[in-house]
């Protein structure tokens, strides 16, 4: 993990964009199949990580998997908004998956519980 948070992707490229958080570091969201976020996705994170999102091309697949997420706050349930919007403006059908149960509640408590589906670790 490198610093406070981090996201990286299957079949990562090279030459994408690090994050502010992250001093350069290696690159997080670099064209892939899924984009897998770790660590912290909080409010000093959210703006540097939807920053250097925004210059990245979306999942393949679609997929963002939140199991590496340890620490989330509000900030983190704006940034997946931002994704989806972004996804959508783009035709690209966009899922969350793997939620932890802090990042499931704060999605219950705005009313977006369908943006993050079933917390990781609760039976389907």
């Amino acid at each position: 993990m490198n610093g406070q948070h981090g996201h990286r992707h299957e079949n990562a490229a090279d030459a994408e964009p690090a994050c502010d958080a992250c001093s350069g570091e290696n690159p997080h969201f670099a064209a892939g199949e899924r984009w897998l976020l770790e660590g912290a996705l909080t409010v000093d994170t959210a703006a540097s990580v939807l920053e250097s999102s925004r210059k990245a091309t979306l999942p393949k697949t679609g997929k963002v998997d939140l199991t590496g997420l340890d620490q989330v706050d509000s900030a983190a349930v704006a940034v997946l908004l931002a994704w989806r919007r972004r996804a959508a403006v783009e035709g690209v059908a966009l899922a969350f998956a793997g939620a932890p149960a802090s990042l499931a509640a704060l999605a219950e408590l705005y009313g977006v519980t369908e943006l993050v589906g079933r917390p990781a670790g609760t039976a389907a």
